[in-house]
């Protein structure tokens, strides 16, 4: 537990006194206000989920840079939490096609420093700041294969869609073999009854890179009816990229 901040140790220790409770407040406002201004006007982002272990000369991490750059290719700027491992795949595959891509990397004293693909980063103190952010400007998600922090973000998606709290958005899940347990618990939900039969419908699971670009790419167009738009600033002096 020693690497976990103080102050998120002290805040997830009970009820503090209200000024402690009003200032973590104030400081967790502060973080959402910073990566709204940094990342108002990045465009429509594809978030691409993934372990930060996986170095370059692993299979996911060469697809993950395919991936995003075909999916930059066709105008999205890739999402990712700003890190190493599948994160710095995909903001990589961005880059070498001269796309855009971004980065919500979280503070930690270990592992995660932000790679150096990234146009535009944003360092924030708190995994629930960051998740927020990486589903508020991102039409579409790619998992690929990941640990404990890819399959909560996987399922926050996914919870938030079945529940209608955002819309539809396409989510593609990478890697079949990898993902051959969790896809039987998602079975086994629906055999329960925890979850509809037609949640399996919120998702693809595939090993084509191709249909993971399609599924994203088809999806998001269709179904917002996006186009390309001129780079614009606003007089907050937020910038595009």
């Amino acid at each position: 537990m020693s690497h976990i901040p103080k102050q998120s140790i002290k805040f997830l220790e009970g009820p503090q006194s209200r000024l402690n409770e009003f200032w973590f407040t104030l400081k967790v406002a502060a973080q959402f206000i910073k990566g709204f201004r940094i990342l108002h006007f990045v465009g429509p982002c594809v978030t691409v989920f993934g372990s930060a272990r996986f170095k370059e000369d692993h299979p996911y991490y060469q697809a993950a840079v395919r991936i995003s750059g075909k999916i930059a290719e066709a105008g999205f700027t890739i999402m990712t939490g700003g890190g190493p491992g599948i994160m710095e795949a995909a903001n990589r595959g961005a880059r070498e096609v001269g796309g855009k891509s971004v980065g919500c990397n979280i503070q930690l004293p270990f592992e995660q420093e932000e790679n150096p693909y990234l146009d535009r980063f944003v360092n924030i103190r708190y995994f629930f700041v960051r998740k927020v952010l990486l589903l508020k400007y991102s039409y579409a998600f790619v998992c690929m294969p990941g640990g404990f922090g890819t399959v909560d973000e996987l399922f926050e998606t996914l919870t938030l869609i079945q529940t209608a709290i955002v819309k539809r958005y396409p989510v593609v899940i990478f890697g079949t073999a990898y993902h051959t347990l969790l896809i039987e618990y998602i079975e086994n939900m629906k055999k329960e009854g925890t979850i509809s039969p037609e949640d399996s419908n919120l998702f693809l699971v595939t090993d084509s890179e191709d249909a993971a670009v399609d599924h994203a790419i088809k999806h998001t167009v269709e179904q917002f009816g996006l186009k390309v738009a001129k780079k614009k600033s606003w007089w907050l002096g937020e910038k595009s990229i």
